[in-house]
């Protein structure tokens, strides 16, 4: 799959969900009832127990796009790569990571959160760059500054961010939005609230059908 064709799609996505639970189990449960409202990739952290098994899994499916996340060693990114992940994400900047991405035709996104950061992750070549955490330095207010900045680059806030909140991210100038735990709720899912993950998820594709809404005006 091509870079740009992945780059499009997430672009068109517009929300990946972040899964890190605990078990593996929890992470196959989001992933089950969050699919079936329409979320299309979703982002599996390497902090779960058994997440390349997931990955394997996840990946063999041809209606979501499956991610990596938390990836921090190149031994890592392989592992990903070999279990079919179409996307790299890392928390801080991995330079190492871009290229080992690109010659197995996967995009790499590094962490950043300062301007010097964003800017060594552009100038590694970096296809995005995930503003991490976004929510402790001001969240939209945060993201306008940089987009003011640095014009035209692919900026990805994640970290507190709210399902009613992702609308407004778009619009301010994210490319796409990351969301975990609001919506990946660890509680909710070992509680078997399937309908109000469930409600959690259709609301956040209103929020990017309605900013895609004001776009195509």
């Amino acid at each position: 799959m091509a870079l740009n064709s992945v780059l499009n799609q997430l672009r068109q996505i517009r929300v990946i969900p972040v899964v890190r639970t605990s078990t593996p189990e929890l992470a196959e449960t989001a992933i089950e009832w969050l699919s079936a409202v329409g979320l299309r990739t979703f982002e599996i952290t390497m902090t779960i127990p058994g997440a390349i098994d997931l990955i394997t899994q996840y990946s063999s499916r041809e209606d979501i796009l499956i991610g990596a996340g938390t990836v921090t060693s190149e031994d890592q990114a392989n592992l990903c790569l070999d279990a079919g992940a179409k996307y790299l994400v890392s928390p801080f900047v991995v330079t190492e990571l871009i290229e080992i991405s690109h010659q197995r035709g996967a995009l790499c996104f590094l962490g950043a959160l300062t301007p010097t950061e964003i800017h060594t992750a552009i100038e590694a070549n970096a296809d995005a760059v995930k503003i991490f955490p976004v929510k402790q330095m001001g969240g939209v207010d945060y993201l306008k500054a940089l987009v003011s900045v640095f014009p035209g680059v692919p900026l990805v806030p994640t970290g507190g961010v709210k399902c009613n909140e992702i609308a407004l991210y778009l619009e301010s100038g994210a490319t796409f939005v990351g969301i975990g735990s609001e919506l990946v709720n660890e509680t909710m899912i070992r509680e078997g609230q399937r309908e109000k993950i469930i409600k959690l998820g259709e609301k956040v594709l209103q929020q990017a059908n309605v900013c895609s809404f004001k776009e195509s005006k």
